[in-house]
């Protein structure tokens, strides 16, 4: 399978902790400039509740709190990438990369990223808004304990992917503690500029 196609699409990774509010801002990229969102996460849900033989390896993966193998992930967004190549303007790649040998893995089999979005919050914030989601959401991963686990992991895989794109130059930094629109105003910014 050629991914020759995707060559010449924008592909915006979008890096933020949980709660961060990059699903928020993700959304309104989409609504705005006509992007593919496509979500690591939302793709293992989507997997897990097909109930298929994946799925199910998946979900007792996932409900230990551990991160789902590099292959699996790379092999479910280059499908979700390919079957929207012909009519997307471009890719938010969200959640995504974890570490820094998933990133070289991207290029590798799919393409470079254009820019990094960083939706950056800070930790009380994130557990206030993970807290305040779970009393709706239902999902099992949103209560005290399992937070704090994902927000170690989350951090400790971050900040080496970060470091890596900060030396290419294209990490663009929004300061995600404002308001929606205020973030989304730092968001538009970098994009227009591309």
């Amino acid at each position: 399978m050629s991914t020759e196609k995707l060559k010449n699409h924008k592909i915006i990774f979008v890096v933020g902790g949980p709660g961060s509010g990059k699903g928020t801002q993700c959304e309104k990229i989409v609504q705005k400039y006509g992007y593919t969102h496509l979500s690591t996460g939302d793709l293992l849900r989507a997997e897990v509740s097909s109930g298929s033989e994946r799925g199910k390896k998946l979900q007792a993966i996932m409900e230990k709190g551990e991160l789902v193998p590099l292959d699996t992930v790379l092999d479910m967004l280059r499908d979700a990438m390919m079957a929207k190549a012909d009519v997307s303007k471009g890719f938010l790649i969200d959640g995504y990369p974890r570490e820094v040998k998933q990133g070289e893995e991207f290029e590798k089999k799919i393409a470079a990223p254009t820019l990094l979005l960083y939706v950056d919050a800070g930790k009380e914030t994130m557990v206030k808004r993970l807290l305040k989601r779970g009393e709706t959401s239902g999902r099992v991963d949103d209560n005290e304990e399992t937070i704090k686990k994902r927000l170690e992991t989350y951090y400790k895989a971050t900040e080496p992917v970060i470091a890596f794109y900060k030396s290419r130059g294209i990490v663009r930094q929004l300061n995600a503690e404002g308001s929606v629109e205020e973030v989304f105003q730092q968001v538009c910014s970098h994009l227009d500029s591309l």
